[in-house]
């Protein structure tokens, strides 16, 4: 049986950065990726760590195997990763409810993924309900970018609650900024 809960161990991070490695879109293939929808930045064991430390992420674990996960992150790994930094830059420019979100405690996804075969039992919103059950006293808001080709992401975020606040140019696409307000 799967259980949700927050990464604890190094052993979960590695198991974390696996699952990342079997769904990133240069791996899979167009076909699979449009398909089934896909993870497009990697991220070095040592800034998982650095990301884990600050908040741990939330995984899904069938037994001693990842089969989900949602990066948790924030302001504080500026510097580490330039597709993080570019989405942080944007949105210290970016406005909403008339407020620069760089005045207001927001908090970022750094990526979700759910394996192929755990995908529609419910895991992604699951694991945003623990995520605002965490964070919603400390952060306002909570964001991440969704690349425009990934249908599939972009329909479950917005089944969730995030609403469309902008759109980023990076990795050679376009990206949407969506953000869960949790104060609505």
């Amino acid at each position: 049986m799967a259980i949700l809960k927050l990464v604890e161990t190094t052993q979960e991070i590695i198991g974390l950065k696996q699952l990342q490695t079997n769904n990133l879109r240069r791996l899979i293939g167009e076909e699979e990726a449009m398909k089934e929808g896909f993870v497009t930045s990697e991220y070095e064991l040592s800034l998982l760590q650095k990301m884990h430390a600050i908040h741990p992420s939330i995984i899904v674990k069938e037994e001693d195997e990842v089969v989900g996960y949602t990066i948790v992150t924030n302001k504080a790994v500026y510097g580490e990763h330039p597709e993080v930094d570019h989405l942080l830059n944007t949105l210290n420019k970016t406005m909403y409810k008339g407020v620069l979100l760089n005045e207001v405690p927001y908090i970022l996804v750094g990526q979700v993924c759910v394996a192929k075969s755990h995908r529609g039992q419910g895991w992604v919103p699951a694991m945003y309900d623990y995520y605002q059950q965490l964070h919603a006293k400390e952060y306002t808001y909570l964001v991440t970018d969704i690349s425009q080709s990934n249908k599939r992401s972009i329909k479950m975020h917005q089944k969730i609650g995030f609403e469309t606040i902008g759109v980023i140019e990076q990795v050679g696409t376009g990206w949407d900024i969506v953000l869960w307000d949790w104060n609505a």
